[in-house]
C-alpha cells in the first residue's frame, strides 16, 4: 500500500512538474491556409514566455523577401497547455503594392510526439484597419531551432536622414564593394580603407522601409571581402560587421520606428546572413 501510493505521488510530481515546466518560448514555423498575395503563406512565431503571459514577434511570409512582421501578446496555460495569441502592432512589411495585412488570433494546444513540438489550432482575423474578416482556418506548427529572419539585422530608427559609413574591417587589403539601397545603386567599385565611404537614406513616413546591401567586386588580398558599417540615426549609432563573396552579399534592413528616438545611444554588433546574389 505504501508502495503505491509513494509511486502516485512521484507520479503526480512528475506531472504537475511538467505542466509547471513547460517553456513554449522559442521559434514555431507553420503554413497558413488562405488566400492572399503569397503563393505559399508561412508563418513564425517567436515566442517569449514568462509565467501565463507570452509575447513576441509573428512573421507572415513567403520568403525573407517578402513578410509583414506584428509583434504580439497572449497567455499560456500551462495546466490545459492551452494558447491564444493576439497580433497587434505592425512593426515591418515589405510586400506587393497590391496586398493587404490581415491582423490575426490563434488559439492554439501545445503537445508533444517524440522529439516534435507541436502547437496545433485554429487561426481568424481581419483585414488592418477593417472589419473585413479573414479566411480563418486550421493550423500547425512545430518548434524551429533558428528563425528564418535570425541574421538578417533590422535596425530601428525615427523619421529623418540617416548616414552609412563603410570602412575596411582591420587589414586594409584592397577590398572593393558597391552598395545598393532598395536595389539602387548609390556606391560603385568603392575601395575600403580606413576612411568611410559615406551615403544617406531619408526616412520618412511614405518611405519606412529600407534595405541596404553591399556586394563585393573583388575580395582583397585576405578573403572574405569584410566591412564595418555603422549607421548614425540621430544620437543612436549601430556598428554592424558585414561580410560578402563574389556570389553573395550581405544586407541589413532599415525599419521606421516611432520610439526609436528615445533610445540612448547604442552600439550593436551583428554578423548579417550571406546571401546568394
Amino acid at each position: 500500500m505504501v508502495k503505491k501510493l509513494l509511486a502516485l505521488s512521484y507520479l503526480f510530481i512528475a506531472v504537475t512538474f511538467q505542466c509547471i515546466g513547460q517553456d513554449i518560448s522559442g521559434y514555431w514555423k507553420g503554413t497558413l491556409s488562405m488566400r492572399g498575395c503569397f503563393p505559399e503563406n508561412n508563418i513564425e512565431l517567436q515566442i517569449n514566455s514568462k509565467g501565463n503571459i507570452v509575447a513576441g514577434d509573428s512573421y507572415h511570409y513567403q520568403d525573407i523577401d517578402n513578410y509583414v512582421k506584428k509583434n504580439f501578446r497572449g497567455s499560456f496555460d500551462r495546466a490545459t497547455k492551452k494558447l491564444s495569441i493576439q497580433e497587434g502592432a505592425v512593426t515591418t512589411y515589405h510586400i506587393p503594392q497590391r496586398c493587404v495585412i490581415c491582423v490575426k488570433d490563434f488559439e492554439l494546444t501545445y503537445s508533444r510526439e517524440g522529439k516534435l513540438e507541436i502547437l496545433k489550432g485554429q487561426w481568424s482575423g481581419n483585414v488592418l484597419n477593417s472589419l473585413q474578416s479573414c479566411d480563418g482556418g486550421n493550423i500547425i506548427l512545430t518548434r524551429i531551432r533558428e528563425s528564418a529572419f535570425k541574421e538578417i539585422p533590422e535596425i530601428k530608427v525615427d523619421t529623418g536622414t540617416i548616414r552609412l559609413d563603410f570602412y575596411d574591417n582591420a587589414q586594409i587589403d584592397g577590398d572593393s564593394i558597391t552598395v545598393l539601397v532598395d536595389k539602387q545603386v548609390v556606391l560603385t567599385h568603392q575601395r575600403l580603407t580606413a576612411k568611410p565611404l559615406t551615403t544617406y537614406v531619408r526616412i520618412d513616413l511614405n518611405n519606412t522601409f529600407h534595405e541596404i546591401e553591399m556586394v563585393a567586386e573583388n575580395l582583397g588580398s585576405i578573403p572574405p571581402n569584410t566591412a564595418i558599417l555603422i549607421i548614425t540615426a540621430g544620437t543612436n549609432r549601430h556598428l554592424l560587421s558585414l561580410s560578402s563573396s563574389e556570389t553573395k552579399s550581405a544586407r541589413v534592413r532599415i525599419v521606421y520606428d516611432v520610439d526609436a528616438s528615445k533610445v540612448e545611444q547604442t552600439i550593436a554588433s551583428t554578423r548579417p546572413k550571406e546571401h546568394e546574389k
